[in-house]
């Protein structure tokens, strides 16, 4: 059944409000991230003006929200994400023997990130520092692996998790054979 426009206009006003309280935003730093004026944003959340596609794009970046779901008609507490396992990105070309399924959204990277790694035996990835403050938490699903961060060090069994530094050199290997580890990203 197609939507009646009016419909999704009538929900605008109130889904981009709710966007912006959400992010803790005020009027005026919607309109300094978006480049649309702060009475522009007031007025399209009061729904006294219709904003242009462009407009709305620009609010929609700078709030950091999907522009086709404002529009939805379903709350996003009526709907569930799936991504099936064929849909999952993967990394295969970074770190040695390892695999790296990437299940956070694409829009959380650099703030939460949620790993799948698979090792083969002997398999290792090696990073250089993250972001000041970042933090990193493995559990270990699969094997066993032993984790470093800058000069600390520990092995890790199936069921252990590990929090640690990761503005610092770290990595996870697992020499012993193959491993399944679920990691945790979170940036300052």
């Amino acid at each position: 059944m197609t939507e009646d426009p009016d419909d999704i206009l009538t929900r605008l006003p109130a889904r981009l409000k709710q966007a912006r309280r959400a992010q803790g935003l005020s009027l005026e730093a919607v309109a300094n991230l978006s480049g649309v004026s702060r009475s522009m944003v007031s007025q399209i959340e009061r729904g006294e003006s219709s904003p242009t596609i462009a407009t709305l794009w620009n609010l929609t970046r700078a709030l950091q929200v999907d522009f086709a779901g404002l529009l939805d008609a379903a709350d996003a507490s009526d709907r569930i994400e799936v991504l099936r396992q064929s849909e999952v990105p993967s990394i295969d070309n970074m770190g040695q023997g390892c695999r790296i399924r990437i299940l956070s959204a694409p829009e959380e990277a650099g703030g939460h990130e949620v790993y799948d790694i698979r090792f083969e035996k002997g398999g290792a990835l090696n990073s250089q520092p993250h972001t000041r403050g970042a933090q990193e938490q493995l559990t270990v699903l699969e094997g066993s692996v032993h984790v470093t961060s800058g000069t600390a060090a520990s092995e890790l069994g199936v069921g252990d998790t590990a929090r640690y530094a990761a503005d610092v050199v770290h990595s996870i290997s697992a020499p012993a054979g193959a491993a399944r580890v679920f990691l945790i990203v979170k940036n300052a």
